[in-house]
């Protein structure tokens, strides 16, 4: 886990999803949250991603955590939110500046194809076309994402998990044991591939 100076990034202004601007040390003034960084809102990739950490929002809600989503442009966000594949609240860092703070990582024209192709990202696809979930190649393909989970207050950094490739993600029960907290949720199943076929 890098050092995180939440101080400098509290300060990063992020756009609500009615367009008000808030600085982003807003989301943990007062009471603890996860913070899931998506690479894009058409991410095929991010919104199974999405769908899965949204089976935690109850538990959350009910330990006092907020969930909230990040994208780093508004495009796609409409298609996003009426897919409903996120349960908690939406917000656009417009600047990337957060993104950037946080280490996360841009791929250039040439590191995304690979990284794309990968076997992760292939085996998350599955999953995702076999949930229905779809996605489209709108907008920034080269940003990558992660998570960041902070206390209540901005007393420190709980988690903060960079993605290495566009498949990395976090086990369900990994962001449970970052806030200490039990949750009744199953995380989806991976489907197993081989060079024919994937199956559950």
């Amino acid at each position: 886990m890098a050092n995180v100076d939440l101080a400098k990034v509290g300060k990063n202004v992020l756009k609500s999803e009615t367009g008000e601007s808030v600085e982003l040390q807003s989301l943990w003034q007062d009471q603890p949250v996860v913070l899931f960084f998506l690479r894009r809102f058409g991410c095929q990739i991010c919104r199974w991603i999405a769908s899965e950490i949204s089976k935690l929002e109850p538990d959350l809600r009910a330990s006092g955590v907020a969930l909230v989503g990040i994208g780093p442009e508004e495009l796609g966000l409409k298609e996003f939110k009426e897919g409903g594949y996120f349960k908690g609240s939406i917000y656009v860092d417009e600047h990337k500046k957060s993104y950037k703070d946080l280490g996360f990582k841009r791929y250039t024209a040439i590191s995304v194809v690979p990284a794309a192709l990968g076997k992760k990202v292939r085996d998350i696809s599955a999953k995702a076309k076999a949930d229905g979930v779809q996605g489209n190649f709108s907008g920034d393909l080269l940003q990558s994402g992660g998570m960041l989970i902070v206390a209540k207050g901005g007393e420190k950094v709980l988690l903060h998990f960079i993605q290495d490739s566009p498949g990395d993600h976090l086990p369900l029960e990994d962001i449970s044991k970052a806030l200490g907290i039990s949750a009744e949720v199953k995380a989806g199943q991976r489907p197993v591939c081989n060079d024919d076929v994937c199956t559950r």
